[in-house]
């Protein structure tokens, strides 16, 4: 019986699980699409790690917002177990020596993005930052695929923009062809046809 086992294995050890985790929540929040193809266990153990991180940067930005510096710090400090860590110390290594530095890892960078641009697009939201869409089975082993995607991306965004504006235009004309001069026209043509 499984009582109380809360997550998938992934047929992984739990050191590994948790890398897993976090490099697909690296590669979710980095993604220009904002959204990976991945097994569905996987994005459905993705879906709880990264809105938690998506929380606590909701909160920290509150906290931000109130004055509390010290604790908007302490929620940066939580949020960044959910990604891989820096190259802080390749980067100290490589400004002693007169180098240039590297540039920031994936992981700087995906928690940089989390507290500025998706921190601030979900300040509202109360969850359910996230989407999963089945795509069908994989050829080669029958594994079953599904997209997890993060909600009001830019690109959903333009989409339903798009299609506001295409919308507009053809409710315009039928307003314009429901006046009496269009009943008229609609029965000259009639007789015309039959002929």
């Amino acid at each position: 019986m499984r009582h109380l086992k809360a997550h998938r294995k992934l047929g992984r050890t739990s050191e590994h699980r948790h890398s897993m985790l976090r490099n697909l929540a690296t590669s979710l929040i980095n993604s220009r699409e904002e959204r990976i193809i991945t097994t569905l266990p996987k994005a459905k153990e993705l879906r709880p790690f990264v809105e938690r991180a998506i929380t606590l940067s909701r909160k920290a930005r509150s906290f931000a917002d109130d004055g509390s510096d010290a604790r908007a710090l302490h929620l940066r400090r939580q949020a960044a177990g959910f990604f891989h860590a820096g190259n802080m110390a390749a980067s100290e290594i490589a400004g002693k020596r007169g180098q240039p530095r590297p540039e920031r890892t994936a992981g700087v960078a995906a928690l940089r993005r989390l507290f500025t641009d998706l921190g601030e697009r979900y300040k509202d939201r109360p969850g359910g930052y996230t989407r999963i869409l089945k795509l069908g089975h994989r050829d080669g082993d029958r594994a079953e695929l599904a997209i997890i995607e993060l909600v009001d991306n830019p690109r959903e965004v333009e989409a339903i923009e798009a299609a506001k504006k295409r919308a507009r235009p053809a409710s315009a004309k039928k307003k314009k062809g429901r006046g009496k001069e269009a009943k008229d026209s609609d029965t000259e043509s009639k007789p015309e046809n039959e002929e």
